[in-house]
């Protein structure tokens, strides 16, 4: 029988993007709670894993109605023994519900950009056959500082914190693994204002032409990542 699979949407152009492929290939049932349209909270009790994407607001941002009430399940989930697997935002909400500080990074990071593994991260089974080093997709301003009792997992140089895990099944990633063809124009389309001169901004034809070459690596990456928090045999 397959997983029960909770994502939360905060804005409509950042879906769960390749996960939902990977939960359909392996038989595990995906539902969504649009946070943004209202939906309503499902109960912890119902899930096996729960899912944070990403968004354009900050998690500070006190005009959001529904943000308290998101990283009150949050913690509730992670308290219940959950997987919990944070992206982006969802990165930013985890180390907001774990403790740790979220705040403005030096500059924003967007586009195609390397990161490399931890010395903790190279010892890290979830992360088993890497590479060092790899170029994934970014689109933050901000950034986490690593809880207490977490593992920190990767970084980048300008986002010295890009991932950690907690308990070995909470996971937050400040990078977008899961990123498909469709949803990197997506992102540019409803975010193209952020595309200013920058040393870390990548300009719009050059995200749209590399994503092809980089994205098959880093969805395999992220299946890889997902098999092994499902337990699947290797």
């Amino acid at each position: 029988m397959g997983l029960k699979i909770q994502y939360f949407q905060h804005v409509p152009y950042e879906g769960p993007g390749y996960i939902s492929d990977w939960a359909v290939k392996n038989g595990h049932q995906m539902t969504g709670t649009k946070l943004y349209e209202g939906q309503e909270l499902p109960d912890v009790n119902d899930l096996d894993w729960l899912v944070i994407m990403g968004g354009s607001m900050s998690i500070y941002d006190e005009n959001i109605s529904w943000l308290a009430g998101e990283k009150d399940f949050i913690k509730r989930a992670i308290d219940a023994g959950k997987t919990v697997i944070g992206i982006c935002l969802g990165a930013q909400l985890i180390a907001d519900v774990l403790g740790a500080k979220v705040y403005p990074n030096k500059e924003k990071e967007i586009g195609w950009w390397p990161v490399k593994l931890t010395p903790e991260g190279e010892k890290q089974p979830l992360l088993k056959d890497l590479p060092e080093e790899f170029v994934t997709f970014h689109w933050h301003g901000d950034m986490f500082d690593i809880p207490e009792g977490a593992v920190h997992l990767i970084a980048s140089d300008v986002c010295s914190n890009q991932a950690f895990i907690f308990k070995d099944r909470v996971l937050a990633l400040q990078f977008h693994f899961e990123t498909t063809e469709s949803s990197v124009k997506d992102i540019i389309e409803n975010s193209r204002h952020e595309l200013v001169e920058a040393p870390h901004i990548e300009p719009e034809d050059r995200m749209i032409s590399q994503a092809g070459y980089f994205m098959p690596d880093n969805n395999k990456r992220l299946e890889m990542i997902l098999d092994r928090l499902a337990g699947k045999p290797e």
